[in-house]
């Protein structure tokens, strides 16, 4: 794989990962673009302790550009986006309306002086683009391109994870516009946070107070035993339904070995994820005959703290419950946090499986 470091019109920082060698990089963003803009704020919740990012700048972002303005295809004569080239593979780029950045300013005052700390929104957003094909997804990627973000990933966070202002890294896919994708490009995101996440919190306290073993090996080991949850595996990778699913179709990919995260992954872990995970999106997209809505979500562990607890793995997620349904976050899951699935896991599990492929 070849590796391009280079610059927007705007300073932004934009990586290349190609599959040949011979790949040319030397076009030039010829935009006129405003400077980036500073971090956004930070405010910490002392109720829930939590820190929430107030990015005001985020509301002028592109929303759903015709297919022939799109910001993640190459550019053509007819149309600069960003990414200069006129073809590529995988490309990391500098998200130009980011929740995070290291451009911060000066330091904030309390919102509410002794209650409400505040403070810049430290940190880094990248987008990640999987093909420079739009009518593409990543289920539609083959083996090697799959290898490819596979490394774009592990890049990222070795590089993100250097950094003074980073606690954690999150790399992550939404797909669909009822998950509410604003660009139709296939892409994915990462978050560098300059804290530990509060899911990312609360699964390693359950893990720390667990005294028989690793609370997620056991968890996956409980459900290899079982078996009626799974719905695809290979020597090297298992893909379940969890026992507790809170959406209608949910399935988690583990590692059979411990790792805090993708850097951490063997060659032959990274080689045998792709296939594995390209089966399980294609048995989703299958279970209706139509494109299934999702998020991805890697679960990596912090950059500094409670690594030993931490297992990689990837929460895949639908909210498309049948045809034509939608699960919505209601009352009790967003007010209280507590999810109401209308699918039983061992029957989602069963679905997907029957799926033709």
């Amino acid at each position: 794989m070849k590796r391009t470091v280079t610059h927007l019109a705007d300073g932004r920082e934009l990586i290349y990962f190609d599959e040949r060698d011979d790949a040319s990089r030397d076009a030039v963003d010829q935009r006129e673009l405003p400077p980036p803009p500073p971090a956004s704020e930070m405010r910490h919740d002392p109720i829930l302790d939590e820190w929430v990012a107030i990015a005001t700048h985020r509301q002028t972002r592109i929303y759903k550009p015709p297919s022939d303005e799109c910001p993640l295809c190459p550019s053509t004569p007819q149309w600069q986006s960003e990414i200069p080239a006129p073809e590529y593979d995988v490309v990391v780029f500098e998200n130009r309306f980011p929740s995070f950045s290291h451009r911060v300013g000066p330091a904030q005052d309390d919102v509410l002086p002794g209650l409400v700390p505040a403070r810049g929104a430290a940190g880094r957003c990248e987008v990640v683009c999987f093909t420079s094909d739009h009518s593409a997804s990543f289920s539609s990627l083959s083996r090697q391109r799959v290898r490819t973000v596979m490394e774009a990933w592990a890049d990222r966070t070795a590089d993100l994870a250097t950094r003074d202002d980073v606690e954690q890294v999150f790399c992550f896919e939404n797909r669909g516009e009822e998950i509410g994708v604003t660009l139709s490009h296939p892409h994915g995101q990462i978050y560098a946070y300059p804290f530990v996440t509060p899911r990312t919190r609360r699964m390693l306290e359950s893990a720390r107070r667990y005294t028989r073993g690793n609370l997620f090996a056991d968890v996956l080991a409980a459900e290899q035993a079982d078996g009626r949850r799974i719905v695809a595996e290979n020597g090297l990778w298992t893909a379940f339904v969890p026992a507790t699913a809170r959406w209608p179709f949910e399935i988690h990919l583990y590692p059979r070995r411990q790792t805090p995260d993708i850097p951490s992954l063997t060659t032959a872990e990274r080689d045998a994820f792709g296939p594995l995970y390209l089966e399980v999106l294609r048995r989703l997209d299958g279970m209706f005959g139509l494109p299934m809505p999702y998020i991805a979500a890697w679960h990596q562990a912090p950059v500094r703290v409670d690594r030993d607890l931490a297992y990689l793995h990837l929460q895949l997620f639908s909210t498309r419950r049948a045809p034509g349904k939608l699960k919505y976050l209601a009352g009790s899951e967003s007010g209280m946090g507590v999810f109401v699935n209308d699918v039983r896991p061992e029957q989602a599990a069963e679905m997907l499986r029957g799926v033709t492929l």
